[in-house]
């Protein structure tokens, strides 16, 4: 496929807080770094998450689902999976979401769905990466981008960042640095995915040249 044929891959983000890493690739595909992108839709199920004010202020549509119109998770991701096939959705990416999504979900979009967890998988899996690197005593952590399967954290991992912990670092303050490295992460795998360029085999995810 041609650069001058390429389709615009449509990606929606699904986020529950602050939303940095939304506008890590809000900022990338605004500059250009990120190119034949564009973001369809931001969902949350926090109708507070900071992270819709930032959709707003970009005009990109900003949807909050409430979980207690929800009888169950997969009748919430059935509503979310509604909106994500409206939206023609190629790529999702959760950015700090904090709901576990259902296998139905998972499966409609099979290596198509993205997560960052701030740990160097397969260590320290779950809530409190940062206060389980500190407690373990381990020199260096990092954050992991993976494409997401039905086991939590366990996906095929597509790029890791690596930091060093300081003997003074707090879960606050090693979650401050790591930050950064997560920021410039999630930005490398949304390009890498937009222009074709991962290749999954088995465990293995392939950058492709």
């Amino acid at each position: 496929m041609t650069e001058m044929t390429k389709m615009t891959v449509k990606i929606s983000i699904l986020v529950s807080g602050r939303g940095t890493n939304l506008q890590s690739v809000i900022d990338a595909i605004e500059s250009g770094e990120i190119q034949n992108a564009e973001i369809a839709c931001v969902i949350s199920d926090k109708k507070e998450a900071y992270a819709l004010q930032r959709a707003e202020k970009h005009g990109i549509e900003g949807i909050f689902v409430n979980p207690a119109d929800f009888s169950s998770r997969a009748e919430y991701d059935n509503k979310v999976l509604e909106i994500l096939k409206e939206k023609e959705t190629d790529l999702v990416l959760l950015a700090g979401y904090l709901r576990i999504i259902s296998d139905d979900l998972i499966n409609e979009f099979k290596n198509k769905i993205i997560n960052i967890h701030p740990s160097l998988l397969p260590s320290f899996k779950g809530l409190n990466a940062q206060k389980q690197a500190i407690e373990y005593g381990v020199k260096f952590t990092g954050c992991t981008v993976h494409f997401v399967e039905p086991d939590l954290d366990a996906g095929p991992i597509i790029m890791q960042k690596i930091i060093q912990v300081l003997e003074d670092d707090t879960p606050e303050t090693l979650a401050e640095r790591l930050l950064v490295e997560e920021n410039k992460a999630y930005r490398e795998v949304v390009k890498l995915f937009v222009d074709e360029k991962l290749e999954v085999d088995g465990r293995k995810v392939r950058i492709k040249n």
